[in-house]
C-alpha cells in the first residue's frame, strides 16, 4: 500500500468525501485503514475496568485504502503517490522514496 501510517490523506469517495486526517491504524490484509475523526460509528459498551460507565462509545471504523489519497507536505493537495531510486550518498546504498506525482517532492 502506498498510504503508510501518520501520513495526513483526504477520503475522495464515500460518505465521509472531502475530509481528512491522519492515519492511525492500518490492516494491510483487508487494504482498510482508520483515520482520525472520520468514519464515526456508534457501539453499546458494557461497563467494564476502563469504561466503568458502560453506554454509547463512539470510535472511528476502517474505509477502503482505495478511497483515501495521501496529502503532499509540500503542495499541500492530495495526490498520487509513485516510488523512485535514490542513492544513499554516504553507505552508497539504494533505497525507494515515495514522491508526490503532482510536484515531485520526495517524502
Amino acid at each position: 500500500m502506498k498510504i503508510h501510517k501518520n501520513d495526513n490523506v483526504m477520503v475522495i469517495a464515500g460518505n465521509a468525501r472531502g475530509k481528512s486526517g491522519k492515519v492511525l491504524k492500518m490492516f494491510r490484509e483487508e487494504r482498510r485503514i482508520i483515520i482520525e475523526g472520520v468514519n464515526i460509528i456508534k457501539r453499546h459498551a458494557r461497563p467494564s475496568q476502563k469504561n466503568p460507565q458502560g453506554g454509547i462509545v463512539q470510535k472511528e471504523a476502517p474505509i477502503s485504502a482505495a478511497n483515501a489519497m495521501v496529502i503532499c507536505p509540500k503542495c499541500s493537495k492530495p495526490s498520487r503517490v509513485g516510488r523512485k531510486a535514490v542513492t544513499d550518498s554516504a553507505t552508497g546504498k539504494k533505497h525507494m522514496m515515495r514522491v508526490c506525482r503532482n510536484c515531485e517532492e520526495m517524502f
